[in-house]
């Protein structure tokens, strides 16, 4: 049966079902995500500024792939077929993970896994969220903002919970059990998202890509699990080796850049606005996430060594929290705002408030130096080099409302201005600027990595509060950028909406 004779399903059920695979999938990945450079240096004994730069290269890894997922869901397998295999090779990668060992190619071949499921998995969930809302404007900044949301309250769920469970099998089976049966959390939390999602399936029957519309291609189908194969062991190797991470990373950077241009050069007359956009908005993210890299390296250090672990407020004492879940406080924020800048896009739309996403973006990172200046005060608010959490939490405050105004608004951005066929192409070439931007976010997070040798929070505290200063002011600087293609965006946007019309 054709899409257009299905029976009707609800948007928001489609949308919900894929939420919730979302949601389980996130749950998997920030949790093995918060706990992964303690890992690389408590457990391995990796020095900062290796495991930061190890982390930072899957990162980069995991976010270059959704290039080539997007590719194989629009034109090989079918956007859903592509999402549910990645699920699946998601999971044998976390269960690596969940191996008691200290061997480090075990570890990197863990992350080759699911640097390769990520990349099925990411592209094609947002494209199914596009398909769901297509040519309605009107909802795509509000749908994509409480995806976004969606997606975040699996993050606040294993961020609080992982680090929790670390130390309680460590407690009473060791540290090799608890560092391991930690990452086990996420293979649990997956096959939950891949039940759900198999009992909701039929939701999404009228969307999904052309090629769905036949049987799977058992020849593609092998070809595309050889290149999964090739590509772990490619991604394992890179990890091992700093310079050649760096080569690739830049590589498929270029690439991907060569092919946009060569994209928007051979596109219709009245694609070529959008598409324009899309870059221009896609380098801006590039910028974003070098700060976005910082939660999980030198604000994830921090946390472990100058940061009051315990939550006051008017000389009482609240909770205790694990270096770790300090960022939770991201997904946390995002939870709160989330809603609130939904209903606002869909007041200004209303109301005809000229409200652009490039208005969004500069002030996205705006706040996103606020965030960091919040950070590099932390010293006025410490004793004897632990600062109080209060600094964290309203730090993450200002970053995440950047986030979500940013990042947040990224795939909306490819939605409304990429013509369908190229969506999912366009959605990965999307997350490559991202894992590109990680990798550099990781060297930026690399200027306070802090020596063995070092262990007064004291010395410490300077060498962390110097970095977020900096970053503060790069921020700001490209709060500047963003303002000054402004003009040059709003009459894109106007062309691009009159072609449209």
């Amino acid at each position: 049966m054709s899409a257009e004779h299905l029976p009707s399903v609800s948007k928001t059920r489609s949308f919900m079902t894929v939420c919730l695979i979302e949601v389980w999938e996130r749950f998997g990945f920030i949790g093995m995500q918060s706990i992964i450079v303690y890992y690389m240096v408590q457990r391995l004994g990796f020095p900062d500024s290796k495991a930061t730069l190890v982390w930072s290269a899957a990162a980069a890894l995991i976010y270059v792939s959704p290039a080539f997922g997007g590719w194989i869901g629009d034109q090989i397998l079918g956007t859903k077929r592509t999402l549910q295999l990645g699920s699946f090779v998601l999971i044998i990668g976390y269960t690596m993970m969940a191996i008691p060992s200290t061997n480090h190619w075990l570890l990197y071949s863990a992350l080759g896994v699911i640097v390769v499921g990520n990349g099925l998995f990411k592209p094609n969930a947002g494209n199914l969220v596009r398909k769901i809302y297509h040519g309605d404007n009107s909802k795509i900044d509000s749908a994509f903002t409480m995806y976004y949301m969606s997606v975040n309250v699996g993050s606040t769920v294993t961020i609080l919970v992982t680090p929790v469970i670390k130390e309680i099998l460590t407690a009473k089976y060791g540290s090799e059990i608890g560092w391991h049966g930690a990452f086990g959390v996420s293979v649990i939390g997956l096959l939950i998202g891949i039940a759900n999602y198999n009992l909701m399936k039929g939701t999404l029957k009228q969307y999904g890509s052309r090629v769905e519309e036949k049987p799977i291609n058992i020849k593609h189908l092998v070809a595309v699990l050889f290149a999964c194969v090739l590509t772990v062991g490619i991604s394992a190797i890179i990890l091992q080796y700093e310079q050649l991470a760096k080569f690739f990373v830049y590589s498929a950077f270029v690439i991907v850049a060569i092919i946009f241009l060569y994209l928007i050069s051979k596109s219709k007359k009245v694609e070529r606005p959008g598409l324009i956009i899309a870059l221009i908005l896609t380098l801006q993210s590039v910028f974003f996430f070098i700060f976005y890299q910082q939660l999980s390296t030198s604000l994830s250090l921090f946390a472990l060594r100058n940061v009051d672990w315990s939550f006051n407020a008017f000389g009482v004492h609240l909770w205790n929290w694990q270096p770790a879940q300090f960022q939770a406080l991201n997904p946390l924020w995002i939870m709160i705002m989330s809603p609130i800048l939904a209903w606002l896009y869909n007041w200004t739309h209303r109301n005809k408030v000229n409200f652009t996403i490039g208005i969004k973006f500069s002030l996205g990172f705006f706040v996103v130096a606020l965030g960091f200046f919040i950070f590099s005060q932390a010293n006025l608010f410490a004793l004897n080099g632990k600062t109080s959490s209060w600094v964290m939490v309203w730090g993450y405050g200002a970053y995440s409302l950047g986030e979500l105004l940013v990042s947040g608004l990224g795939l909306a951005m490819i939605a409304r201005f990429v013509p369908e066929r190229i969506c999912g192409f366009m959605m990965g070439a999307y997350f490559v600027s991202s894992g590109n931007s990680q990798y550099l976010g990781g060297l930026v997070a690399n200027y306070a990595s802090v020596p063995h040798d070092i262990t007064d929070p004291i010395k410490t505290m300077v060498i962390y509060t110097d970095l977020f200063y900096k970053l503060g002011f790069a921020a700001l600087g490209c709060t500047l950028i963003s303002l000054l293609v402004l003009p040059k965006l709003n009459q894109l946007t106007r062309e691009h909406i009159r072609n449209e019309g």
